[in-house]
């Protein structure tokens, strides 16, 4: 009965974690000055931009002013501006 309980539960908690997955599609932009510049994408539903935290693993900087569709996990919330939300990207569609 224990172990039922417990696999229930981890199944539960799995797919919550599942769900923080979003997909966001939009344009590839550099944005910020020299040094501090950082890579976005900026969403077309929402118009909102979120920094890529892991950008280099799926080599964006290459796709800048495309639109691109991503499956993201967000990682902060939007602090207020010039500080966007944060977003490790966990594939390119």
């Amino acid at each position: 009965m224990k172990k039922t309980i417990l696999a229930i539960a981890a199944l539960g908690f799995a797919g919550c974690v599942n769900s923080q997955n979003i997909e966001l599609e939009g344009k590839i932009a550099l944005k910020g000055s020299q040094p501090h510049t950082y890579l976005v994408l900026e969403d077309q539903k929402t118009l909102k931009d979120y920094k890529i935290a892991n950008s280099s693993q799926f080599n964006l900087i290459n796709k800048q002013n495309q639109i691109v569709k991503v499956e993201a996990k967000l990682l902060k919330k939007p602090v207020g501006p010039g500080f966007p939300a944060v977003i490790e990207v966990v594939s390119v569609k």
